[in-house]
């Protein structure tokens, strides 16, 4: 018996003898994964082959796969736009050191680029695409997506709407090419087509987007690129793909960035020393006015702007559990405005998984992007009052009216303190006593399946489920004590009641139904390479906007706000059949094909179906026989296509249907002694079509020196048809309203050039330099449906001064919101003359026949520029934009910069220091004066980075970065900002120049 314990105790000896030496056996592979020059590549993929084992380099660019077991193993190494590489490995029991310097692909040519359902190798595009990844972005303080490629792309105008948090930009590819349509591009988030609808509560559409959850953008420019997007295409289309998991061990990365906001320049007014001497000068002992002048030496732009303070955290975590890549983020952006009271608090969330089941023949993509968004919205009236509020009047007044802040009052017997109806409203008071909160939902849901067929892997079978889901909310106060509510409204028994509060609420649906086929094989018998994509689509699109009535502090009901209907319903949908072909032969000659049909409810049965087709040429002359062995050319490409595009958006759902409203209030009819509101018939035009865009685009591509020197020069003319603008219904239809019918076409020519240069690279020093330009010219060829040389145009742009005044026109023969002005006359002495304007005509009458077309808004050519140093584990670089030819009406100016603005008998008020060069006694809205010059050159960011690499031993790299974005603008425009998106500076929100702290740690 003892003998049997004895075996057993060796038997069970040697078994754990053999486990451990076979756990001791078990080895690794580690090392490092550089570039050409010896920099790391983080988050570059190294793998065994035939397994699902890998990991992701860190910021150092190392890596480690552990627990192998002995045995010989074949490992490969990748990463975006280089050559990948294999080496065999044996492992006998430990860890094996094994490194791999990658070389960049030929000419990067092979680099994938995401066009419009599928991707396609950057050598066989023939479409003008550009394509912008992670780490070309923008750094800094990002609240939007779209200023992560601002100034990086020829051809695409970005402008921010102003500096408020969250704002959101203008973007433009090549000018737009609507008329008063939408001129936003389509954008496409994960394959999800979002809508360009405003979304109630939020700044901007984009503001509900985490920026740090972007992988890349591809923007499609010319219409034989966008063609396959057919009726939301004709503004180009921007694509943006997210990040996704990649294989190996978790990698968790966290982010956080400091800023602080400040105010670069005030609105040029009078000091209260200048407004004392002013007021003296032009109403000597008047006591009207002297009077009213104060002690106080208040600068009311300094009182109602704020250094702010920002932070922005993101924490992500990717790699692969079991067969699952995986990618999960959240962030946090806390942003305040330098307006005070405006604010914006942002919570995201982003969830990516993307499994391959059935050995790889069906891949699955599921993404999710949630956000909510709060927002304090301050009163920007008080941007314009700070700029005409009297400086010699104090802040605060001392007692408890209007909430404790000055205001000029105009006594009355009955109340002391009624605040004078006409006079500027304290600045501060604007701002402090008004309460204006959002709350906004957003969820960007998509599924894409990808199947390879078994039996025909040439063929995939794609997919798309989508939804993108929107709730917005909000509410604006007033308190009673708001002198902006003064002086009260009577309620429905006739009492005046002060204050008031009302709500807003909107939600929106936009789900997509897609499924396509997809097609690739080479035909290397006959140096043939096709591609095709035959698919079938459905959009929905809803929109139910809340109504609700308005109350008073008390409590009760404002008189007439009673909401008609608690809700109103706005929906269209879109189904559409595409098509594309690209073919390929010898890697010399290319051609694509495109046809998209689009059927659209926004438009009346029988006329909904528009036909979009496109084609497309590239000639590789850089590989036909005598360019190949050339030292000096590596890539060399003649691109020529032609597209037609469409555009539906700027127009209601149902506007082909005749709708009845109630009137309001000041349009009843009597009966007997009584009078009642009416439903009323709404102007609708039956006939409406697509605004359509057809386009020719002609291009080079070009390499040398091994593409150390790379870029483009892109020529095109665009015509758009049947444009959508808003004009008025024809006398005697009975209809008092607008509509947006087709009224005419317009052309744009343009040229884009692009060029990037690493001037040095090499291990320890990398110089490299991007430049980009565009020029655009626009002209509106037609406005009517018959040719009338007598038509005046269309008015456009609404300014400050005057009612009902208009200061741009869209005419024949000029570009689209030029300006329409009377022509100044100048004294001996430079000086304006007072209303004095040129007879332009010859009719010794200065009336509306003397205005004429001046400049226009938009720029004639504009420019990027961009450069990145490195030496070593430091890094450095810079961004800047150019604008050349774009003009800008000073509202500012125009509106306050007179005489008789500062003796007003109802109170004086502050204005434009402008009016110490004009003297101008009365205002000359419409005066030339105002169009001034607003080229600029604008440095967007200054930034340096240092890389400290691991921190906790072999683990936790971590990098700190400093920025300065706004840095400084040269321009003669003599108002705050030359960069206005309409061109009518009219109390724009500063752009602040913000200092930013960043930290990004890898574990």
């Amino acid at each position: 018996m003892r003998k049997n314990y004895s075996k057993k105790y060796v038997l069970l000896f040697a078994f754990l003898m053999m486990s451990f030496m076979a756990f001791a056996q078990t080895g690794g592979i580690k090392g490092k994964v550089v570039d050409e020059t010896g920099q790391p590549l983080p988050g570059a993929a190294v793998s065994i082959d035939g397994t699902t084992i890998g990991a992701s380099a860190d910021v150092n660019g190392n890596y480690a796969i552990n627990g192998l077991k002995p045995g010989s193993y074949t490992v490969t190494a990748k990463f975006l736009s280089y050559i990948a590489l294999k080496k065999t490995v044996t492992i006998s029991g430990s860890a094996v050191s094994v490194d791999f310097a990658l070389q960049p692909e030929s000419t990067g040519l092979n680099e994938v680029v995401v066009i419009g359902y599928g991707t396609e190798k950057k050598k066989d595009l023939t479409g003008s695409i550009a394509t912008v990844s992670e780490k070309d972005f923008n750094t800094g303080d990002i609240t939007t997506p779209e200023q992560l490629i601002q100034g990086k792309v020829a051809g695409v105008s970005i402008i921010s709407n102003s500096g408020a948090p969250g704002a959101g930009s203008q973007i433009l590819i090549r000018g737009g090419a609507s008329l008063q349509g939408s001129n936003q591009p389509l954008i496409v988030i994960d394959g999800v087509p979002l809508s360009n609808n405003t979304i109630a509560g939020a700044a901007s559409p984009l503001d509900l987007i985490n920026p740090d959850d972007i992988a890349s953008f591809s923007i499609l420019k010319d219409a034989s690129a966008a063609a396959i997007y057919g009726n939301r295409a004709s503004n180009g289309v921007i694509i943006i793909t997210t990040k996704k998991g990649k294989a190996g061990k978790p990698v968790i990365n966290f982010n956080t960035q400091f800023s602080v906001g400040q105010l670069t320049k005030e609105a040029p007014v009078l000091s209260a020393a200048q407004y004392r001497t002013f007021i003296n000068q032009i109403a000597p002992g008047d006591t009207t006015y002297t009077n009213q002048l104060h002690n106080n030496n208040t600068d009311w732009q300094k009182v109602i702007y704020q250094n702010s303070v920002s932070n922005t955290d993101n924490l992500s975590i990717s790699g692969t559990t079991g067969k699952l890549p995986y990618r999960v983020s959240v962030g946090y952006t806390d942003e305040n405005g330098i307006l005070k009271t405006s604010s914006l608090d942002r919570y995201s969330a982003n969830i990516n998984l993307s499994p391959s089941l059935f050995t790889d023949h069906l891949k699955i993509n599921f993404n999710f992007l949630g956000s909510e968004v709060k927002q304090r919205f301050a009163n920007q009236g008080a941007i314009g009052s700070a700029a005409s509020m009297n400086p010699t009047d104090p802040i605060y007044s001392g007692n408890s009216f209007y909430g404790g802040f000055y205001e000029t009052l105009a006594p009355s017997p009955g109340n002391p303190e009624t605040v004078n109806p006409l006079a500027t409203r304290n600045p501060l008071g604007l701002l402090e006593e008004e309460n204006n909160r959002s709350n906004v939902y957003r969820a960007i849901t998509s599924l894409a399946l990808d199947y390879k067929f078994h039996f025909f892997p040439d063929l995939h079978a794609n997919v798309n489920i989508d939804y993108d889901g929107i709730n917005g909310s909000g509410f604006n106060d007033f308190p009673p004590t708001a002198a902006s509510q003064q002086p009260g409204t009577a309620d429905a028994n006739d009492v005046t009641q002060f204050g008031s509060n009302s709500n807003y609420k909107s939600t929106q649906g936009n789900s997509t139904l897609e499924g396509y086929f997809s097609y690739a094989h080479d035909f290397k018998s006959i140096k043939s390479h096709v591609d095709a994509v035959l698919g079938y689509s459905t959009q929905t699109y809803s929109q139910t906007t809340f109504n609700y009535a308005t109350y008073f502090s008390n409590g009760e009901q404002y008189p007439g706000t009673t909401p008609n209907f608690p809700f109103e319903l706005q929906k269209s949908e879109l189904a559409s059949v595409y098509g594309r072909v690209n073919y390929s032969y010898d890697s010399k000659y290319l051609l694509t094909g495109t046809l998209r049909q689009d059927v659209s409810t926004r438009f009346a049965p029988g006329i909904r179906t528009g036909y979009f087709p496109s084609v497309a040429g590239a000639w590789v002359i850089s590989n036909e026989d005598f360019m190949k062995g050339s030292n000096t050319i590596s890539n060399l490409k003649f691109r020529l296509e032609y597209g037609v595009t469409g555009n539906q958006d700027g127009i209601g759902n149902y506007d082909y249907l005749s709708d009845y409203s109630l009137s309001n209030g000041s349009a009843q009819y009597p009966f007997g002694s009584t009078y009642y509101q009416l439903y009323r018939p709404g102007a609708f035009y039956p006939g409406r079509t697509w605004e359509s865009t057809a386009t020719t685009n002609a291009a080079f591509d070009f390499g040398f020196l091994n593409d150390r020197i790379t870029g483009s020069l892109d020529v095109y003319y665009r015509k758009t048809k049947n444009l959508l603008a808003t004009t008025n219904e024809p006398e005697g239809t009975n209809f008092s309203n607008t509509i947006v019918a087709n009224v005419g076409d317009m052309e744009d020519k343009g040229a884009e050039f692009s060029i990037n240069a690493k001037l040095i690279n090499t291990k320890d020093v990398a110089w490299s330099v991007g430049l980009n330009a565009t020029l655009n010219r626009n002209k509106i060829t037609s406005l009517t449906s018959v040719p009338n040389p007598n038509f005046p145009g269309l008015p456009q742009g609404g300014i400050a001064g005057g009612i009902g005044t208009n200061i741009q026109i869209d005419q024949v023969g000029y570009a689209k919101n030029s300006f329409f002005v009377y022509q100044q006359v100048y004294g001996a002495d430079g000086k304006p003359l007072n209303n004095v304007f040129v007879d332009r005509n010859g009719d010794g009458i200065i009336n509306s026949s003397d205005l004429y077309v001046d400049h226009s808004p938009d720029p004639q050519e504009y420019f990027g520029l961009n450069s990145e140093f490195r030496v070593k584990k430091w890094s450095a670089g810079f961004s800047a934009r150019a604008s050349l030819g774009n003009y800008a009406y000073n509202n500012v100016a125009s509106s306050t910069g007179f005489t008789a603005n500062f003796l007003s008998p109802n109170g004086i008020v502050n204005g434009s220091s402008n009016v110490l060069q004009t003297n101008f006694a009365a205002p000359q809205y419409l005066s030339d004066y105002f169009i001034q010059n607003a080229s600029f050159f604008r440095m967007d960011n200054v930034h340096i980075g240092y890389n400290f690499g691991k921190v906790f031993k072999s683990t936790g790299d971590l990098r700190i970065t400093g920025n300065v974005q706004n840095v400084f603008i040269i321009t003669k425009y003599t108002g705050v900002d030359p960069e206005i998106t309409n061109g009518i500076d009219n109390n724009l929100y500063p752009r602040p120049r913000t200092y930013v702290l960043g930290l990004n740690l890898s574990l």
